[in-house]
């Protein structure tokens, strides 16, 4: 154990860790003690606040003279992000389907973040643990990513529909048509109802369950340290709150946004089939050596590319949109 602390890496693993669970508290209670719509300047100033906080540990990386720790985060924390701003996204179309009272849209953010964090951390452990003893499934996550992928940029699944496990509750249980503040339970003339938040809660958490699956296997085509893939979703995750408001109908302006997070996942999953390959006990060491790896660096310059291309694209079409004569009958 003492020398466990003697390593000022693991020393700033723990201390990191600390600091990022006491923020996420803190958030939390900011949430519950004032519950609030933020202004655009306050939604901005903690998105500003909570990209520099991760840039500020990237740095601190760099600084310990671990270059290639840093940008392995660089690029965990820009995929994650990326997936966590397409999960805002359904967020958003959740909370229009439903109808939820702006005012009580913050408390739901905040369980939609924690559900998160939850479903991201167990897929974490169980990841890690497969990963250590069978590398052979990083074939499994590069397959997954590439189907993932396609279905972002080909699918034309409609957002708005309801699963099937929400159908079947509205058929067995009673719901009332309206919120009632935000309460998930209200007795009415003496009759025990469930209000529309129980399906909200329901319809983020299967969200969180989805976009688990992808983030997981994308950031372990990253990095394998445990620790890095912790902390890249954590910092995706902060300010997620903050970022709904300050975009808000934004993100369905974004036509080619999708695009660029369905390039970014095929990418991650052609490269964690290679590395599968050029690890795998299941093929011939002179083949092995033979397959090309991609470094972190390229991957992170393809994430920065795509993600830029993809905004830029968007903006430019929104542009064009906007400036479009109308045409009269």
């Amino acid at each position: 154990m003492l020398e466990f602390f003697q390593d000022p890496y693991h020393v700033f693993e723990v201390v990191s860790s600390v600091v990022l669970v006491l923020i996420l508290v803190a958030d939390l209670l900011l949430v519950v003690k004032r519950p609030h719509v933020p202004s655009m300047k306050e939604a901005t100033l903690w998105v500003v606040f909570y990209v520099s906080l991760a840039l500020v540990f990237a740095g601190i990386l760099f600084a310990m003279g671990d270059a290639e720790h840093g940008g392995q985060f660089l690029a965990g924390w820009l995929t994650e992000y990326s997936l966590s701003i397409d999960n805002l996204f359904v967020f958003i179309v959740i909370m229009t389907g439903f109808s939820v009272p702006r005012k009580y849209q913050q408390e739901v953010l905040m369980v939609g973040i924690i559900l998160a964090l939850i479903f991201r951390g167990i897929f974490i452990v169980a990841g890690a643990a497969v990963i250590e003893s069978f590398i052979e499934v990083f074939f499994l996550f590069g397959v997954f990513l590439l189907w993932t992928a396609w279905r972002q940029a080909f699918s034309e699944e409609d957002p708005d529909s309801e699963n099937g496990l929400i159908r079947i509750l509205r058929k067995r249980i009673n719901i009332t048509e309206e919120f009632h503040e935000n309460k998930l339970r209200v007795n009415i003339d003496g009759t025990k109802y469930w209000t529309p938040m129980l399906i909200v809660f329901i319809a983020i958490g299967s969200t969180d369950i989805m976009f688990a699956l992808d983030s997981i296997p994308a950031i372990f085509g990253i990095t394998q340290d445990p620790f890095l893939v912790f902390t890249a979703n954590v910092f995706a995750l902060m300010g997620l709150r903050q970022l709904y408001f300050l975009l808000g109908g934004l993100l369905d302006k974004l036509p080619y946004l999708h695009y660029g997070i369905a390039a970014i996942l095929a990418f991650i999953g052609v490269k964690l089939v290679l590395h599968a390959l050029h690890e795998s006990d299941w093929f011939p060491e002179s083949f092995r050596h033979s397959v090309p790896e991609i470094s972190t660096w390229t991957s992170l310059g393809f994430i920065i590319v795509s993600m830029l291309v993809a905004t830029i694209a968007s903006l430019i079409a929104m542009r064009r949109a906007e400036e479009k004569p109308l045409h009269r009958d």
